[in-house]
């Protein structure tokens, strides 16, 4: 069933308040995602690739007509500890959040929390300079 027809069939903010059981076929890495094991009753996200698609305004509401590939670019925290990934859209450039799954893969959400240091913004040679002009002795142990 596609998009268009989803919405026509349920009313605004249906997937709000009822859970989604839908499987479907990840755009990106071509697996079959199933709504089990997602340990929540919102599949948003590929557990293999953890890209997903750009059909939300609002969470749960199928609102929007962009369409496009929702890129995870990177990981953070929440208060309670949670983790959620950011996803940029390829398509239009917004951004989201979605809760982690209990069937992510975890080497793709680590690489994800590592990114930033395995590619600083700086070269890596530069910190001894930076850390004496930061007023400390500068020496790399």
């Amino acid at each position: 069933m596609n998009r268009e027809n989803k919405r026509k069939q349920y009313e605004k903010g249906y997937y709000r308040t009822h859970a989604c059981n839908d499987s479907f076929t990840c755009k990106v890495c071509g697996r079959l995602v199933v709504p089990a094991g997602a340990g929540s009753d919102h599949r948003n996200h590929c557990p293999n690739c953890l890209h997903s698609l750009h059909v939300d305004i609002e969470p749960g509401d199928r609102e929007s007509d962009c369409g496009g590939i929702m890129e995870p670019i990177a990981v953070w925290v929440r208060k309670n500890g949670e983790w959620a990934i950011i996803h940029r859209c390829r398509r239009c450039g917004q951004l989201s959040s979605n809760r982690i799954a209990a069937d992510d893969n975890p080497m793709k959400l680590m690489s994800l929390a590592m990114k930033p240091v395995a590619l600083p913004p700086f070269p890596l040679e530069k910190i001894e300079e930076m850390t004496d002009l930061m007023a400390g002795d500068g020496k790399l142990k």
